[in-house]
């Protein structure tokens, strides 16, 4: 039996921008995350004995700000030599071969599969053979595996590639390309990275994105890491995921439709959290957003004083433990019980009408958002960054300002 573990998305020392405007932020851990979890999966590969490591791009984050991410990476990639583990590797869109005006010479296990061509790297020890090519350049937007060659006959033929496959609207559109494509090679298993949710695009043969081995902010949430693939005797691979990660992005919704006050809320969310600390590694960091959601009774006073809610939560959440847990943000999407029209012909009902009529009309909160363009360019920076950033150019952003408006002024007129 022969296992590997294929892996993607590293993004060694993502800056991770920003974190300094988060209270409380265990900035330091956070931005040691990718080496932490880089670290389990040279680990991994060694107590499993694996025969090597496939790493499907984007292994950097970008250009290296000093040669300490490439020296970490030797010493990493040493650690499997010494196992006799090789590594296979391709660049990928953040680290293609353009962007990296820095470079060290790896240790001898590992091979860098060719920007300019695909190129087949035969393992002979294992009869397998692996077909890959990185990117050249950021922007590839041509479909790289049409020019892989077909499965050599006698071999187990695994094909490497950085790609959005059919396309994901949360990453890049870069050498897309289809599942029946990557079927007609004749592969038998496909490594690919850069999108980073892990998916099974086809079980026969395997192709699959493991997604990335460690969540960099709120939106790339839940367990993060590898697969770990067993072959045996020509049959199917046995692929198991691997846990990496050490810290947890995780989403706390909140349903504040019967919440009285905002201790209510406070106490839910501090039950949900209790529950996800007690079936965690106690050496994982759990990094949460909080999402108050729910038509609420109490949604005018919420948003009125919303740092009321906030301060709330992060007390009961301090309780918890702040070794082990950090709230990244707390947000109040709540809407009102009351009906969404307005009655009567005064001053105040039309303004609220008003208001509901922007708030109906997708292309007005477009409209603003690229009328706020000249000011966004003439704000400060550092009110572009943080938890309280003003996305002038996204509506979405907009119409949390316009229903956190409306609730106040119903709040202080007593609706």
């Amino acid at each position: 039996m022969i296992k590997f573990l294929h892996a993607a998305d590293v993004h060694l020392d993502s800056p991770l921008r920003g974190l300094e405007s988060y209270d409380g932020a265990p900035a330091e851990r956070i931005r040691l995350a990718t080496r932490r979890a880089f670290e389990n999966l040279v680990e991994l590969a060694i107590a499993e004995q694996v025969a090597f490591v496939l790493l499907a791009g984007d292994l950097y984050d970008g250009d290296w700000q000093d040669y300490n991410t490439g020296l970490y990476l030797v010493r990493q990639m040493a650690r499997l030599r010494e196992a006799g583990i090789k590594v296979i590797a391709i660049a990928g869109n953040h680290d293609a071969h353009n962007k990296m005006t820095r470079r060290l010479p790896l240790p001898d296990n590992v091979t860098m599969l060719s920007h300019d061509e695909p190129q087949s790297l035969s393992l002979q020890d294992y009869d397998v053979m692996v077909h890959g090519q990185g990117f050249s350049t950021q922007a590839v937007t041509e479909d790289l595996s049409q020019r892989y060659p077909q499965a050599t006959r006698g071999l187990y033929n695994i094909g490497i590639l950085h790609t959005c496959a059919g396309g994901d609207e949360r990453h890049g559109r870069y050498a897309p390309c289809t599942v029946q494509g990557l079927v007609a090679k004749g592969y038998d298993y496909w490594a690919l990275g850069h999108v980073h949710t892990r998916q099974m695009l086809c079980e026969k043969p395997y192709i699959a994105f493991p997604g990335n081995t460690q969540g960099r902010h709120a939106r790339e949430l839940g367990p993060k890491g590898c697969l770990l693939v067993s072959i045996a005797n020509g049959g199917p691979p046995k692929v198991d995921f691997r846990r990496l990660d050490v810290v947890r992005w995780e989403l706390c919704e909140i349903d504040a439709t019967r919440a009285g006050s905002e201790d209510e809320l406070a106490d839910a969310a501090s039950g949900q959290l209790a529950e996800w600390l007690a079936r965690e590694d106690a050496d994982r960091l759990l990094a949460v957003r909080v999402v108050i959601g729910g038509a609420s009774p109490i949604h005018d006073r919420l948003l009125s004083d919303p740092e009321k809610t906030r301060a709330a939560v992060r007390a009961r959440a301090a309780e918890l433990g702040t070794d082990r847990l950090w709230v990244e943000q707390v947000k109040i999407q709540t809407s009102p019980l009351r009906s969404a029209t307005a009655v009567g012909d005064g001053p105040i009902e039309e303004l609220f009408a008003v208001l509901e009529e922007l708030r109906s009309d997708e292309s007005r909160f477009k409209e603003l958002s690229g009328l706020f363009k000249g000011l966004r360019l003439k704000l400060p920076q550092e009110l572009m960054e943080g938890p309280e950033a003003l996305a002038l150019d996204s509506p979405e952003w907009l119409r949390e300002v316009l229903d956190s408006a409306e609730a106040l002024l119903h709040d202080r007129l007593h609706f």
